[in-house]
């Protein structure tokens, strides 16, 4: 065989290899930005400003046990002179185990799995969870073979025909 005649062969051989990674390269690559709908999708308001109350009403629950501890330490302080040693110990262990169970309930409802984020858990899924069955609806519709999100991180730059979350918000004021 002659040299051109492999080199033929082997570019016709690549260009076949090559059809699937073409097909695939033709598919459609969208983004959304969830921040921008999480602001606009008017049921994801409603359910952040239902959170927002309730976190208001556990920051007042901290904030009165943090002030039951500050006016027991400032009840000791003022007595402090005219307490015996024991009463003295004795209101120093009660503040110290009233500081314990402040603690306790400000991290069991804003730590971790605390009630805080186990809420807003409850309240988001049900909305993710129809955002998530829009953008399939619409991804299939429109031949979409992937939508990636601005918020993560992940576009660093997109064109803006590619931004289809007015299509996504305009899908979801349909389902109300």
């Amino acid at each position: 065989m002659d040299f051109c005649f492999r080199k033929s062969l082997l570019i016709a051989l690549l260009a076949v290899l090559a059809l699937p990674y073409a097909a695939k390269a033709q598919e459609k690559i969208v983004y959304i930005d969830s921040y921008r709908i999480r602001l606009e999708y008017k049921e994801f308001q409603d359910v952040q400003a239902q959170f927002n109350k309730e976190v208001e009403q556990w920051n007042a629950e901290v904030e009165k046990g943090q002030k039951e501890v500050e006016a027991m330490e400032a009840d000791l302080s003022k007595q402090t002179l005219i307490l015996s040693d024991a009463k003295k110990k004795e209101k120093e262990a009660e503040i110290l185990q009233k500081k314990d169970v402040w603690q306790k309930m400000a991290n069991d409802i804003f730590g971790p799995d605390g009630r805080a984020e186990k809420r807003n858990g409850e309240l988001t899924k049900p909305l993710l969870d129809k955002i998530n069955a829009v953008l399939e609806k619409i991804a299939i519709a429109e031949g979409y073979a992937l939508i990636l999100d601005t918020v993560n991180g992940n576009i660093a730059y997109g064109k803006k025909d590619l931004d289809i979350t007015e299509k996504v918000l305009e899908e979801l004021e349909k389902t109300q």
